[in-house]
């Protein structure tokens, strides 16, 4: 155990003189991690609020189907999955939307809501999925046609936009992640190398002493991921920072912009996957550029 710590203790001091004697190249690589970082996690945020606002606005292949008051639902559901191009229904009845539409407009007695309007004014409706977004408008037609069937509704030429929005966004931000990425090796290679050189003269008295290749280098390699992590936290907090301002300023706009900024906020699932992920990237990066940086050395 005590031997453990003599080794730890040992790569962090060598970690972090080579970090001290990095100079200005060390918030070189940082910086250039971080600009990427920032602008991976931005892109993916702003990827998951648009896909976001599109299952709030509703899938491209679903259909919502309104039925007429007082159509029995338990005989129209039949009839629509008879049509070849419907893979599946789910029902939503008129009281489970009328609790979720009281909730969604802050009303906490929904027996009050419903005697002030003499009655649930929604009807029973169908989600009816379609085999693709192709076959949408003539399953819709087809729906229309049910017996029972009031109205029918899909996604318009707008949120298709949307959708191909999110699309073209993604390419974009990955073929600039992908520049920066190659970027940042590169500094984080140039850095690593300066250091090693700097230090060659120390390099090669522990090769004389019998010093292992991989227990020499091993501190750069650290000093790489240390780049990629510290680059990490940075751009979480600018993100977050970012992030809490758009709320800040979204909560203060009209009910549209609050009820749209509903569908724009992130799960805890994305945001506990957000800093992984950035750490993974950041980590991965410096990583790769220190893995270049000794490679040369050590092959000698």
């Amino acid at each position: 155990m005590f031997q453990l710590f003599t080794k730890l203790d040992y790569l962090l001091r060598e970690t972090f003189l080579g970090l001290r004697r990095g100079g200005w190249m060390n918030w070189a690589a940082m910086s250039t991690v971080t600009v990427l970082l920032f602008l991976f996690g931005i892109s993916l945020q702003a990827s998951w609020a648009l896909e976001g606002l599109l299952n709030q606005f509703g899938s491209p292949v679903e259909v919502s189907v309104y039925l007429d008051p007082g159509a029995p639902v338990e005989k129209v559901i039949p009839l629509v999955t008879r049509l070849s191009n419907v893979t599946d229904v789910n029902t939503i009845s008129k009281e489970q939307a009328w609790a979720s539409l009281v909730k969604e407009l802050g009303i906490s007695d929904i027996e009050g809501a419903t005697e002030q309007l003499e009655g649930n004014p929604l009807v029973d409706e169908l989600k009816v999925r379609a085999r693709s977004s192709q076959d949408v408008p003539t399953l819709a037609k087809q729906l229309a046609q049910v017996p029972g069937v009031d109205n029918v509704q899909y996604m318009d030429e707008i949120l298709q936009r949307m959708q191909q929005l999110n699309q073209g966004l993604s390419w974009v931000s990955l073929t600039m992640i992908s520049v920066l990425t190659l970027s940042a090796i590169a500094v984080i290679t140039t850095t690593i190398r300066l250091i090693v050189m700097a230090r060659r003269r120390e390099i090669e008295i522990m090769q004389l002493v019998g010093a292992t290749t991989s227990w020499i280098y091993l501190p750069f390699i650290l000093q790489g991921i240390a780049f990629g992590v510290v680059g990490a936290a940075i751009a979480w907090i600018l993100i977050t920072g970012v992030q809490e301002f758009l709320a800040n300023l979204l909560a203060t706009g009209p009910d549209f912009i609050k009820y749209m900024a509903n569908g724009v906020q992130p799960t805890l699932i994305q945001m506990l996957l957000l800093p992984l992920l950035l750490l993974s990237l950041g980590g991965s990066v410096g990583l790769m550029g220190s893995l270049f940086a000794v490679r040369r050395f050590a092959s000698r």
